[in-house]
């Protein structure tokens, strides 16, 4: 779904906060560092926002820390309304919490260790799924304390091997992270109901931040789980691409995806013979197809994986040679997990990898998943099960009979969606493309957890069972700098003005003479008194900088006083979004005007 903002920014109950720039630090330049290429990057970096302390860290200054501030509160109203309350876990996390759920081995090298002086040894949190759980093996005893969802705002640390993008792919950042604990699916205290209170919540959250958002289907990833649900900055920058029908409203990103019915059949009859061609120093397949006069869209491409049950089977999944194998849409397929396989296990068993083909089932004992769009054609090109050769002229029906009439063929949607694949919901429909950024993930993790560390209490029948679990987070630090990506202009950021640093931005023209002096503190106290939050450029210098800071900072309402304004009675108004230039309207009626503009 997506959504924009319905709801005030202003706090009409509390009085506004009054600052100078003279008396914070916000270090504008007019030139990013060369390696800052995402707007949000380089305008959180010129707008003296953020300042980087290392690879991937960077010094939230007083007006990114004002919108951080901003955003967590609307997360923690959203969060209490729907039922969690708030906790503080550690940063450090003892390795052992990972012995059971050997997610050290799912994170890999993103995972941030170190050693204490002891020698023990520590992870900087990514998420607190394990830290969490170990803490309710003592706190949860009985059936009565379900259902309870906990949640915290902290720093978070993933070493990324590049970080890039400023806040949006860095190694140390905010996330909010909740987590919820059930001892039934259904029903009042069940999981699914809070999954869909958290499902509310985020979208309560982001609307209420000014977010254009969508909320699409999602794989889970290293988190585990059964179900989950990605929330997404709709942005033609983002690094993720989500697939849309129009007509249904499903979503999903590209992992997740499905796709519609497709035609198939194994009945196509053969139309040239079978060729196999020399096609030696040709490590693409792009390269292999012009060599053999094709596409890649005429050809085969054949990926060997393995299952990771305890006695690993081979897998082979065929897609055609210009998409790209899902492997968690495998896994659904045969009902077991897959990874890509080892390339030194594989050869061994006899498969000659970046040349196998659909025919090495004839000699290789393994399971053979078809997408069905790699049965469409009566030619295909594919490899030869020999070094440098490959084949032209493979066809279903006549080089693969006996696996056919055999049934050791399974044909499944096992590929990427992509725009243009039919709607999984809504037939004649189509999918299309978006990009977004990610801000937000919410997973139902089942009992993976609980079950990993140990997690079980008495149920009402007073038998042992394994705690239910979900998990919720939000990039705290990432959607201020998705929200950057969505809303600015050559100039500079426009902020939503629910998480605006400041809703009015007052320029002062010639602030050291008295009557200046004397109109701007009674026009800020007005304008705080009914809630609204003031920054006052205070600063000795040339209307011209002073105009081009306030664009590049971007606070939803630029008012200007000067010596002139004062004489005619008027205070210059222009909204930030509105590329037109000040005009000058009567000191009484700016309050409302103000108001007006920041109501929904």
């Amino acid at each position: 779904m997506s959504s924009t903002h319905t709801t005030s920014c202003i706090a009409k109950s509390t009085r506004g906060s009054v600052q100078r720039w003279s008396q914070t630090l916000i270090p504008t330049v007019r030139q990013a560092p060369s390696d800052a290429e995402m707007p949000s990057h380089v305008f959180m970096i010129r707008a003296g926002f953020i300042r980087q302390v290392g690879a991937g860290v960077y010094n939230y200054l007083p007006l990114a820390w004002r919108s951080l501030r901003k955003v967590s509160e609307i997360i923690r109203e959203e969060m209490d309304a729907a039922g969690a309350s708030e906790l503080l876990m550690p940063a450090f996390q003892p390795m052992e919490l990972y012995a059971g759920t050997k997610r050290d081995i799912d994170y890999g090298d993103l995972l941030f260790t170190l050693e204490d002086r002891h020698g023990r040894k520590l992870a900087l949190g990514p998420t607190h799924e394990e830290v969490i759980t170990d803490l309710m093996c003592g706190a949860l005893t009985s059936y009565k304390q379900f259902p309870l969802n906990l949640y915290q705002i902290q720093t978070k640390f993933r070493d990324e091997f590049r970080p890039r993008a400023g806040l949006l792919r860095g190694r140390e950042f905010i996330m909010k992270d909740a987590y919820s604990f059930h001892l039934d699916l259904d029903g009042d205290a069940g999981l699914n109901a809070t999954y869909d209170k958290m499902h509310r919540a985020y979208t309560n959250i982001f609307t209420r931040c000014g977010l254009d958002f969508s909320a699409v289907e999602a794989e889970a990833g290293p988190i585990g789980g059964s179900a989950s649900h990605e929330f997404m900055v709709n942005c033609e920058a983002g690094e993720d691409t989500i697939l849309v029908c129009q007509e249904s409203g499903y979503a999903a990103n590209v992992e997740k995806a499905e796709i519609g019915e497709r035609a198939w059949s194994f009945e196509v009859a053969a139309d040239s013979e079978l060729v196999k061609h020399h096609t030696p120093n040709m490590p693409g397949i792009h390269s292999v197809a012009e060599h053999l006069s094709t596409t890649p869209s005429g050809m085969l491409k054949s990926i060997v994986l393995r299952t990771t049950e305890e006695s690993p089977r081979w897998v082979i999944a065929v897609v055609r040679g210009d998409h790209e194998v899902n492997e968690s849409k495998v896994r659904d397929a045969i009902g077991c997990s897959v990874e890509l396989a080892d390339e030194g296990e594989a050869k061994a068993a006899g498969f000659v990898i970046g040349y196998v083909s659909p025919r090495v089932c004839s000699s290789i004992d393994l399971l053979l998943v078809v997408d069905p769009d790699a049965l469409a054609g009566a030619s295909w090109a594919t490899g030869a099960d020999e070094p440098d050769h490959h084949v032209t002229g493979f066809n279903w029906s006549r080089d693969m009979g006996d696996a056919i009439r055999g049934g050791k063929i399974q044909v499944a949607d096992i590929r990427n969606a992509q725009g243009g694949d039919p709607s999984p919901r809504v037939a004649g429909s189509v999918l299309q493309e978006r990009k977004g950024i990610e801000v937000g993930h919410i997973f139902k993790l089942g009992t993976k957890y609980s079950e990993a560390i140990g997690l079980d209490v008495l149920n009402k029948d007073q038998k042992k069972q394994s705690v239910i679990m979900g998990c919720y987070g939000i990039g705290v630090s990432r959607t201020l700098a998705a929200c950057v990506e969505m809303s600015h202009d050559d100039n500079g950021i426009i902020w939503p003005a629910a998480i605006a640093p400041f809703h009015v931005h007052l320029v002062v023209i010639k602030p050291n003479e008295p009557e200046v002096q004397e109109a701007v503190s009674a026009m800020s106290d007005e304008l705080a008194g009914h809630g609204i939050d003031v920054f006052i450029d205070d600063r000795a210098e040339r209307p011209g900088p002073k105009f081009k800071d306030a664009d590049l900072i971007g606070l939803p309402i630029r008012l200007t006083i000067s010596p002139k304004t004062i004489e005619q009675g008027e205070v210059e108004f222009k909204l930030r979004s509105d590329d037109a230039r000040g005009v000058g309207h009567p000191r009484e009626a700016i309050v409302q005007m103000c108001l007006d503009a920041l109501a929904p």
